[in-house]
């Protein structure tokens, strides 16, 4: 991509001329237009300008949460990123610091993902409490370049010093050899790193955080080159503890999705053996990627062992680089909703993650409308417009093929989102409206669903360039990036083939 514009790139897609189409104000203007139209999103993160993509996982510190991936140049059409810091004590809520570990300031250039850890007792000498970023530079882009290189910060994270110029994981000469993830294994007394290398996650002991040593490798085909690793310990809901593994992954072309794919087991501080082969997916959608889960602590930094918090980048490689947000709000980087995920264990005995929206979430809302019960049978428009939004309702019927909610429709009833349950599958479908995907093969995302329930529960967060749908109590979520031209803001209810009542129907809207 280098020495060509973000907004030449997307002058030249179908999105762009899609998003050229929009007015400069919103439906509700009259006179004199004075206000610019905008895709930033209402209550989701965003990067101020430029661009980002991965978040990093944030530690806490002092009662904040931190980090993510940034590119200053991006605009002058340079690729490379720093790791930027934004501030929360919410996760809703966020405040911008600025540059935390720049890039170009030594040999290696760019930094790219890895994890922050804070050295409570001082292993790597630095002082205790120091904050150690290791993460992945690649100074010659080779394909055997990528190497894990050491960043410290004395000041609780704000700014970071190089651990001098060269790697503390040098690469052993393989192509994928990056995206570092940090644990402390306190039984032991030592560092555990995962690591991505092509289909493996390696594993790796440190006893300084600087001096690494290879133990094993935990190996997974089929489904792309992996990336981002994760590895925790969490507490299922009957008390039994468990390590869960987990990857970004692409499995488009198993036909599984390609965003963070986990498995369920045991770890003994240096091996993983999963549950089973296959995968689970903490998302059926098109676009959580790069995801992170992370420690959830009380406000006295009390760590909630049945609990983790989660956050991705909305966004997917196929399509990255294309959004009518770069060209009319010059940024071009949504975060999900953060997550609060616990450990379930389902009626086949197999464990899997479940996600809901971070509950801090409730603290910010301006409106709700409810709605109470609806029957439907077709389609009801719903006296209601919004572009940022969430809708709750559970859906009940005695016979239909299925039923859902058309989300950011247009007035001629011809664009929308659908989500909802049809026969055996639940589905996001962002086909009816303008999709960052110019393939068209990536459109609608499906989960399993039980069509003899007789009922579903959905939980859907529509904000201007994303929806994010929670089935059943967030057993399946589905995440997918859509650019709905900004006159597009009603909501209606359907059915097919039967009668449904979307029972307790409530809609929120959220200041942020």
């Amino acid at each position: 991509m280098r020495g060509i514009t973000r907004r030449a790139l997307f002058a030249g897609s179908a999105v762009g001329a899609a998003g050229a189409l929009l007015p400069t104000a919103g439906p509700a203007a009259a006179g004199p237009r004075t206000a610019r139209a905008s895709y930033r999103a209402g209550y989701h993160f965003t990067v101020p300008e430029q661009w980002k993509n991965d978040p990093q996982r944030p530690v806490w510190i002092d009662g904040r949460y931190h980090y993510y991936l940034h590119n200053a140049d991006y605009l002058a059409g340079e690729i490379g990123t720093a790791w930027r810091l934004a501030t929360s004590t919410d996760l809703v809520s966020f405040t911008d610091q600025g540059i935390a570990v720049p890039k170009d300031t030594t040999p290696g250039g760019d930094v790219w993902s890895g994890s922050a850890v804070v050295d409570t007792h001082d292993t790597a000498g630095f002082g205790a409490g120091a904050v150690v970023v290791l993460a992945t530079m690649s100074p010659h882009d080779g394909p055997a370049d990528q190497a894990q290189y050491l960043y410290y910060s004395t000041d609780r994270g704000r700014t970071f010093t190089p651990h001098g110029t060269g790697p503390v994981l040098p690469n052993p000469g393989v192509r994928d050899f990056r995206d570092p993830k940090v644990i402390r294994d306190e039984e032991r007394d030592r560092w555990v790193m995962t690591l991505a290398e092509n289909d493996k996650v390696g594993f790796y002991h440190s006893a300084d955080l600087k001096s690494w040593t290879y133990v094993s490798g935990f190996v997974r085909g089929g489904i792309g080159v992996l990336e981002c690793p994760d590895l925790f310990r969490i507490r299922a809901g009957d008390g039994t503890p468990k390590w869960v593994l987990g990857v970004s992954a692409n499995g488009k072309g198993a036909g599984l999705p390609n965003t963070y794919a986990y498995w369920t087991g045991s770890f003994d501080g240096s091996a993983f053996t999963a549950d089973t082969t296959d995968p689970q997916w903490l998302d059926y959608g098109w676009d959580w990627y790069g995801a992170v889960t992370f420690d959830k602590r009380g406000t006295d930094g009390t760590l909630d062992e049945g609990t983790r918090y989660a956050i991705g980048w909305l966004n997917n490689w196929d399509y990255a680089h294309i959004t009518p947000t770069i060209d009319g709000d010059g940024f071009n980087g949504t975060d999900s909703i953060v997550r609060e995920v616990t450990l379930k264990r389902g009626g086949d005995g197999r464990y899997f993650l479940a996600s809901r929206p971070v509950t801090a979430l409730d603290g910010y809302v301006s409106r709700t409308v409810t709605l109470g019960d609806l029957e439907v049978e077709g389609t009801r428009l719903l006296d209601y417009r919004g572009t940022a939004y969430e809708l709750t309702c559970e859906i009940t019927w005695d016979q239909l093929t299925g039923a859902g909610v058309q989300l950011r429709r247009s007035p001629d009833g011809v664009r929308h989102i659908d989500a909802g349950v049809h026969r055996d599958y639940a589905y996001l479908n962002r086909r009816p409206t303008v999709s960052p995907d110019m393939t068209g093969r990536w459109q609608e995302s499906h989960s399993p669903f039980d069509p003899g329930r007789r009922a579903v529960r959905l939980r859907i967060l529509v904000d201007r360039t994303s929806v994010e749908m929670f089935v059943d109590d967030g057993r399946y979520v589905h995440s997918s990036a859509a650019f709905p031209y900004l006159v597009d803001t009603g909501l209606a209810l359907f059915t097919v083939e039967g009668k449904a009542v979307f029972r307790n129907t409530v809609i929120r809207e959220f200041r942020v």
